[in-house]
């Protein structure tokens, strides 16, 4: 087990020796809060777009089901006809220069597994830079919009924003509640109560604190022809290699397993880079994988390599309450 592995393991089941980090945790808390202290203060350059601004992110390290969740926003806005644009940090990616303008038709490695992912599902105009303020500028250089969504960016205070969603693993939660390196926390937990809105992926009830909302699986498609098959094209028992290069591999895996298949697990790190020699597994049986990973594996894809389509499911609590907020930042766009 990799020692990234390891300490995610301590954060989430506990071991005495995440003790011994304690210092550079109060260090790090210290240095956290002081950054965001500023920005409440007003102080240093913070960048106020033109046009409203949506924060989707997390609190924690690892996957939480936020790039399924920002294709729901962006296709429930676009349905209202809202001109939406994404900036991302891009993370993995490789651009000739910063910033960069993502297409459908680039590769992985120049515009990062994420960003091209969302591009290839919705045809958004996306922007990715580390500093997403650059970004923002760069893509309403580009062309009109009246909304962008930032893919992450929670800790990123020098862009303003007028919304902030944290997602939760609502079966993992927030591990130790402790921060980095000794808990899974980019942020304390107390950050919680000054964000716009709670979703936890997984949960099947809105809770006090916030949403829930749920990974659902749509279809397989392939990655060479791009077929697309419903869920029972696979029977039940059905064996299959497994892979899953993102935050939380084993929801991935367990997904396939309330499908009624037998996945042969194989997890990666995320934003892991991929070759036919990595995926050559035996026995010889059907690869399935996640969205984020075909991005990156269709230029030598087998003919029996699939991705498996997720859409997020919110609850209607959630998308009543976001239609409000679309409402009171673009009151001249969106009229009751």
């Amino acid at each position: 087990m990799a020692m990234s592995d390891r300490l995610l393991a301590a954060w989430y089941a506990g071991h005495p020796a995440l003790k011994l980090l304690q210092p550079l945790e109060w260090l790090y808390r210290r240095v956290i809060i002081g950054k965001r202290n500023r920005f409440l203060a007003g102080e240093g350059e913070i960048y106020q777009p033109p046009v409203p601004l949506i924060v989707v992110g997390n609190i924690t390290v690892g996957g939480t089901g936020k790039t399924p969740m920002i294709l729901w926003m962006i296709e429930h806005c676009q349905r209202s006809g809202l001109r939406v644009g994404v900036v991302s940090r891009g993370y993995g990616a490789k651009p000739p220069h910063l910033p960069w303008r993502v297409e459908a038709d680039q590769g992985a490695d120049i515009a990062g597994d994420e960003p091209l992912l969302i591009v290839q599902r919705t045809g958004v105009p996306l922007m990715i830079d580390p500093d997403r303020s650059s970004a923002v500028k760069a893509l309403l250089a580009s062309e009109p919009l009246d909304l962008i969504l930032s893919d992450d960016g929670m800790q990123h205070y020098r862009l303003a924003r007028d919304l902030e969603l944290v997602l939760i693993d609502a079966a993992r939660g927030l591990g130790n509640k402790r921060c980095l390196p000794a808990g899974p926390l980019r942020e304390p937990i107390e950050r919680l109560q000054s964000v716009d809105a709670v979703l936890y992926n997984g949960a099947t009830d809105d809770r006090d604190d916030g949403f829930a909302f749920q990974l659902q699986p749509t279809a397989l498609i392939n990655l060479k022809s791009g077929e697309r098959k419903q869920l029972d094209h696979f029977p039940p028992g059905q064996a299959l290699h497994a892979v899953a290069g993102i935050g939380n591999p084993q929801r991935f895996f367990n997904t396939l397993e309330t499908l009624h298949w037998q996945p042969i697990p194989h997890g990666f790190a995320d934003h892991a880079e991929y070759s036919v020699q990595a995926l050559n597994f035996t026995p010889s049986l059907p690869l399935v994988m996640t969205e984020k990973d075909a991005v990156k594996c269709r230029a030598f894809a087998a003919a029996d390599w699939w991705y498996l389509a997720v859409d997020a499911v919110p609850s209607p609590a959630f998308v009543a309450w976001f239609d409000t907020q679309l409402m009171r930042l673009l009151p001249n766009r969106l009229l009751p």
